[in-house]
């Protein structure tokens, strides 16, 4: 009997040894990947690009999709725990939702690393990995002034409208900072007209970066404000809210006979934004490279398995309310007519035949 004991408990010691190289050594562990929705080719293309990467890495992944349904994702994240996954990342629906599942994850030793959106409210989110997303917003608020000088270059004050994004992600506010720190002194020296009056995330937010929403908000603005003068540009976050607006826009006239298509910027150079751009609805968008996101996450996930400290670029900015979160920051590239192909065919992001 006591053979056997000492043979269980030497059985034991070994599968726990093994248990513990196994989630030391990079490229065998299991990934559970979290995105938000479907609905954005930009997610997609995230979660293709992860499976892939990691893949090629040696990883087992489980990526789920909760279609911005917040009980939906922390079921998901839940479920991933309880499978055992070694290392969660996510891209929150509302980065304030998840902090008890993720007090679920790091007990059970599960590393948590922030895709995009930061994680907010937790102690329990190692890293991030992004965008430099107050740059984002520079980039275009850059973008509409430069549109505004080359398609309104007579028409001082110009009048503009703001789109904010959604208020539970907390990109939204760096995008929107990042853009009024161009746009400000410009409103201040009488450049820049806000016609309706309309500025802060809590009035300009779209919530879940809804299309739909944005639409029915420009076609409020126009008819509340804009019956006896032009609108000259929009800023746009996001290129899904760019084509809503666009529709209000050319639903009014604009863009035909002697009413100009406004300036109208954008985010992620989804395709139909790329389409809108060549046929001169939309100015602007913002290209960040999917394939590079999911890079840095799998580089990430490689030194969190070989017990090593992931490489940061970042360890100042992103403060999500209980740590500042070390983080990754990859540049933004704008886009507009005149240097799509180079930036988005040239490096194969996507095929000619995808936009034309």
């Amino acid at each position: 009997m006591k053979g056997l004991k000492l043979a269980v408990l030497a059985a034991s010691v070994s599968v726990f040894a093994l248990g513990a190289a196994g989630f030391a050594e990079a490229g065998e562990g299991y990934v559970g990947i979290s995105m938000p929705t479907k609905s954005s080719a930009r997610w997609i293309s995230d979660g293709n690009s992860m499976v892939k990467q990691f893949e090629a890495a040696g990883y087992t992944t489980d990526l789920q999709y909760a279609e911005d349904d917040i009980p939906n994702q922390l079921a998901q994240i839940e479920n991933m725990v309880t499978k055992g996954v070694n290392v969660l990342v996510i891209a929150a629906i509302d980065g304030t939702t998840l902090s008890n599942a993720l007090a679920n994850a790091d007990a059970a030793g599960i590393k948590v690393i922030a895709y995009d959106r930061l994680i907010r409210d937790t102690e329990h989110v190692n890293y991030y990995a992004t965008f430099d997303n107050f740059k984002v917003g520079v980039q275009q608020a850059t973008n509409l002034v430069n549109g505004l000088k080359e398609r309104f270059p007579d028409q001082k004050p110009w009048n503009v409208e703001l789109f904010g994004g959604s208020p539970d992600d907390n990109n939204a506010y760096f995008f929107y900072n990042g853009a009024m720190s161009v746009l400000d002194p410009l409103i201040k020296d009488g450049s820049v007209v806000i016609g309706s009056g309309q500025m802060g995330m809590d009035t300009v937010g779209t919530l879940r970066w809804d299309g739909a929403v944005a639409q029915s908000r420009m076609d409020n603005l126009l008819s509340a404000n804009y019956t006896d003068k032009k609108v000259n540009g929009v800023l746009s976050p996001y290129d899904g809210l760019s084509i809503g607006i666009i529709s209000s826009l050319k639903g009014v006239g604009y863009g035909s006979g002697d009413m100009p298509m406004p300036i109208v910027t954008g985010q992620d150079a989804e395709i139909p934004s790329i389409k809108a751009i060549l046929r001169g609805d939309q100015y602007s968008t913002i290209f960040k490279d999917t394939r590079e996101l999911a890079r840095v996450t799998v580089g990430m996930v490689d030194a969190v398995m070989g017990g090593g400290e992931p490489e940061i670029n970042d360890t100042s900015t992103y403060n999500n309310g209980k740590k500042i979160v070390p983080s990754y920051l990859l540049e933004p590239m704008p886009v507009t007519a005149g240097n799509w192909e180079s930036v988005l065919i040239d490096s194969g992001y996507y095929k000619k035949s995808d936009v034309e």
